[in-house]
């Protein structure tokens, strides 16, 4: 079985796993990235959210040989100090409650400041689809984006890592 080689959070990485075996894991249990969390195995939760060339997507059913050559960031590439808009703007709204869904969320959303600058509701609301809160701090996460808006200047954010 040959390794697979592909960038994690702006450093190369080789990992010697099946080709089939969820990025997931491989982030967890084999690399020990443990911020990436596991909800629903089923890509429905977004709990388990990195950004892949910049795009975020469920891990749990991206198998680690499709990320062969391509960048991967996980919440723990996004910053080295938490000082990412989104992160920044997340810990002032004080948008946690339990917490065990916000590095999916906090992905979600910086993938979304990559791509638009200034998002609408609407645009919010799309991008989050499918990023599920079980303490409901649906509107606190809104807010949160819209003030991470702000410390850019109105320019499109890094999504981390070396994308």
């Amino acid at each position: 079985m040959p390794a697979i080689d592909f960038t994690l959070n702006g450093k190369r990485q080789s990992v010697d796993v099946q080709p089939q075996m969820p990025l997931l894991w491989v982030l967890r249990d084999t690399l020990g990235l443990t911020g990436t969390k596991f909800g629903c195995g089923l890509q429905l939760c977004g709990a388990c959210t990195v950004h892949i060339n910049g795009v975020a997507t469920r891990s749990c059913g991206t198998p680690i040989s499709t990320v062969a050559g391509k960048n991967v960031t996980t919440i723990e590439g996004l910053s080295a100090d938490a000082n990412h808009p989104v992160q920044r703007a997340w810990i002032e709204v004080d948008v946690p409650q339990c917490g065990y869904c916000q590095s999916g969320q906090i992905m979600s959303a910086a993938a979304l400041l990559a791509r638009k600058a200034n998002p609408s509701d609407a645009d919010i609301d799309q991008a989050m689809r499918g990023n599920l809160c079980r303490c409901g701090t649906y509107s606190a996460i809104r807010e949160a984006i819209h003030r991470a808006t702000r410390y850019t200047g109105g320019s499109k954010v890094q999504s981390g890592g070396a994308e």
